[in-house]
């Protein structure tokens, strides 16, 4: 990928100028963010490339836009995993309406009094609806924030007839660069190795925390999110607007935002086709329309999971779509801008009964009334009981849930639902709220979709209890307790008695107290069952304690534990493989866990071997060590026959020397029998299939603190047979019921089949679960170590 140089750092640029469609002409300027000379001139992802605005250009520009205008106020709301700013730019008109159009009085209306709010829209045209557009949220898509950079300097500075229209109804928010790091890199990803476009349930990063704070901020009436590449997805229609294919999440409701979306999906490709004769490719000439997947498709497009940006938006009320531009190049701008352009259009026009039908979501949640769901779809709340000596997983959810604009509750005193008794301090989630949708599809089970549609996007079960380890009891009656609302979550943990000390094999918190207490010379010793023991003395050990969240108590030390110390575990890289790179959840789960986590590229295993480390873990797709990779893949790739067989040999003799070797997945799975380290037949799902699964674990060893029809989760699903050599440790339970949730046609050769095999003769171990999935599968991480200490 070639490196551009630049003098002073960054250009400075005027978009509209002379014409929208221009490129940056240059004139120096202090960056002081990131170093100038790193940023890339275009994506090896991507077919095309073309002069895209740099991110180092980008804040110095906002800073004059916002000093030309008093329309513009321009944010740094944040910082990137890099460590690059993240800029927000809200427009408003002061001169039309105030600034803020009465929005934000009429906000406070919509949660308390839904009504009352809707009565007023009806009887007032004298309000402003506020718009959020993000900008290239995966950084190879350059052409959204370019389009919403024209879009900003056209509203904080024309004042042509639309332009006035559009900021006399409207607050515009821009999330102008939704992924600095990827700009910066030319990756899809954020500098954690994260798609940022999946982790909108999970929200392990700080873009996407920042992007929820927007959106609970503003309740945005329309949420546009900027993308590409898509053509020729159907004849002669370019690039691709949602509203999406079946299947649609349960828990929205459907009813109203299909109303106004597709409308307004129209609205922006009238937008883009009546202004055809401006574009310079041949394929945007020759367009007779846009992909709209709701409209010109039947599957393969769906806005089930959550975990992408405009889908988590839908649950505030927004009316979301994807904008996947056709192009990268300034024709893709273009369409972008016009695509924006027809969608605040289009919300000028209907933003009364837009913003009355947003209000009557939250509306139906408070009234506790869904006249498109099946009754009891809605539980009438959730209880969160805590563990008194572990409470962290629980904790955790609730801060979750309250960063989620989530009400919640905590019992007074004890109480009784359903014939069992909770203690004082039970969270408590009504469901009579009116943000009911986004609490149910982060507490609920999930259901199989398997039979509702022949492929899914992307994941298609996600829970948060199962997968996080927390229970969240749905309950159809009243439940009759005083409360007190929680606005935060206190979280410090305690040591009781004189030691030695048990520590539960009970969660992600658990184990990093250990590595904690490791890292700081404290002997720790394991039991078989996975639990630790500290002999130190309380003043040793009590500032982590608190820290940890735990509340420590004094037991004997069985006979069967044995000292474990700290390890160095290397993480073979991927640098993005079929638009992911797999090990990066896997890396976030060592971490949080408390590992020190090496990444390794292929090359540097081969060329370097693995001395210095105890444990290699291999997460990612059986690609990595294939010398059939596409121009995007080569630079992080083994490049010639040598290299691999260096690879295999030095792998060989780190397991023939000791080392610990863990695969975790299906891609990984297939490459240690490539390597030749196990003889087991791997076999794998459809790379559609996804979802949780019931798995009996043994209970020891890699599953020590797991049981009997246990919870697991897969992707791309993986199961192993011929084990004879193994010590099988997990097999999905055998009943046909042991798929729970999401979507797996073609499953029934997995019951009962091996999930979790150890070698019998050499320290490897397969872990067919997704043990580290995109930072997600927190109840999961306990098994990599469990791996990683275990015999």
């Amino acid at each position: 990928m070639n490196k551009k140089k630049m003098i002073g750092g960054a250009l400075a640029f005027s978009l509209l100028a002379f014409s929208p469609w221009t490129a940056a002409q240059a004139e120096p300027i202090k960056w002081t963010n990131v170093n100038a000379f790193e940023e890339q001139n275009g994506s090896l992802f991507n077919q095309e490339n073309y002069d895209f605005v740099k991110f180092s250009q980008i804040g110095a520009k906002l800073k004059e836009i916002e000093k030309q205008s008093n329309r513009v106020k321009v944010e740094v709301r944040g910082t990137s995993a890099n460590g690059y700013p993240l800029y927000v730019v809200t427009i408003a008109d002061p001169s039309t309406r105030g600034k803020f159009g009465k929005i934000q009085a009429l906000r406070k209306q919509m949660f308390k009094n839904p009504g009352k709010a809707q009565e007023w829209v009806a009887n007032n045209e004298d309000f402003k609806v506020p718009i959020m557009i993000n900008g290239s949220i995966h950084g190879t898509e350059f052409v959204g924030t370019d389009a919403i950079l024209q879009l900003i300097e056209r509203f904080a500075t024309q004042n042509d007839d639309a332009t006035k229209q559009i900021l006399a109804n409207t607050v515009l928010i821009f999330n102008v660069v939704q992924n600095p790091d990827g700009r910066v890199q030319a990756t899809r990803f954020n500098g954690a190795g994260i798609d940022l476009n999946r982790d909108f349930i999970t929200q392990s990063q700080p873009e996407t925390r920042e992007t929820v704070e927007l959106i609970k901020e503003w309740n945005p009436m329309v949420f546009l999110d900027t993308h590409g590449y898509v053509k020729n997805y159907a004849p002669n229609k370019q690039g691709l607007i949602e509203p999406c294919t079946p299947p649609h999440n349960p828990n929205y409701e459907y009813d109203l935002y299909i109303k106004w979306a597709l409308e307004q999906a129209k609205a922006m490709e009238a937008e883009i086709l009546a202004d055809k004769a401006s574009y310079q490719g041949e394929l945007y000439k020759s367009m007779e329309g846009v992909y709209i997947p709701y409209r010109d498709d039947t599957a393969g497009w769906d806005d089930y999971p959550p975990i992408f940006t405009p889908m988590y938006a839908m649950y505030h009320g927004a009316y979301g779509h994807t904008l996947e531009a056709p192009t990268n190049d300034w024709d893709g701008v273009r369409w972008q801008y016009n695509a924006i352009m027809g969608a605040l259009k289009f919300a000028v026009e209907h933003k009364q009964e837009m913003i009355a039908d947003q209000i009557e979501m939250f509306k139906r949640g408070i009234t506790f009334s869904h006249p498109h769901h099946p009754q009891g779809f809605f539980p009438n709340a959730y209880l969160l009981p805590v563990d008194e000596t572990d409470p962290t997983a629980t904790l955790k959810a609730v801060e979750h849930l309250l960063r989620n604009d989530i009400e919640v509750k905590q019992a007074a005193q004890p109480f009784t639902v359903g014939g069992t008794t909770y203690p004082k301090g039970t969270y408590i989630v009504p469901m009579d709220q009116a943000k009911a949708g986004l609490a149910n599809t982060m507490l609920w089970d999930g259901e199989d979709i398997t039979d509702d549609t022949p492929a899914m996007y992307d994941i298609s079960a996600w829970s948060l209890p199962e997968l996080w380890g927390f229970a969240a009891i749905p309950v159809n009656e009243e439940v009759n307790v005083p409360t007190t609302n929680v606005g935060n979550v206190q979280v410090q943990g305690s040591l009781t008695g004189k030691g030695p000390y048990l520590i539960p094999n009970s969660s992600v918190s658990a184990v990093r107290l250990v590595n904690t207490l490791l890292q700081q010379g404290v002997a720790v010793k394991r039991d078989e069952r996975g639990n630790f023991y500290v002999g130190a003395p309380a003043n040793r050990i009590s500032a982590a304690v608190k820290e940890s969240g735990l509340h420590i108590s004094t037991a004997a030390v069985p006979a069967d534990a044995e000292p474990i110390t700290s390890v160095r575990v290397a993480l073979l890289k991927d640098g993005g493989m079929n638009k992911q790179q797999s090990h990066s959840g896997t890396k976030l789960a060592l971490q949080r866990l408390g590992f020190q986590v090496a990444e390794l590229t292929p090359v540097e295993v081969a060329t370097n071997g693995l001395n210095g480390f105890d444990v290699f873990i291999y997460s990612g797709t059986e690609n990595l060590i294939s010398l059939k990779l596409s121009a995007a893949n080569k630079e992080f790739g083994l490049q010639n026959e040598e290299q691999y067989n260096a690879f295999k040999a030095n792998v060989t003799a780190f397991v023939q020397n000791g080392g610990k070797y863990i695969a975790v997945g299906a891609g990984a799975s297939r490459a240690t029998k490539t390597l030749g380290l196990t003889d087991d037949t791997i076999n794998v799902g459809g790379s559609n299939s996804n979802g949780i699964v019931r798995v009996d674990y043994s209970g020891t060893g890699t599953t020590a603190g797991y049981g009997q029809n246990d919870i697991g989760f897969v992707y791309r699903p993986v199961w192993y047979t011929n084990t004879d050599n193994d010590i099988v440790e997990a097999t999905f339970i055998n009943d046909p019921g042991f798929f729970v949730a999401g979507h797996w046609k073609n499953r029934d050769a997995a019951q009962g089949a091996a999930v979790i095999v150890r070698e019998r003769n050499a320290d490897v171990t397969l872990i067919g679960l997704e043990a580290g999935f995109r930072d997600h599968t927190d109840y999961l991480f306990r098994l990599m170590a469990n791996a990683i200490w275990g015999n």
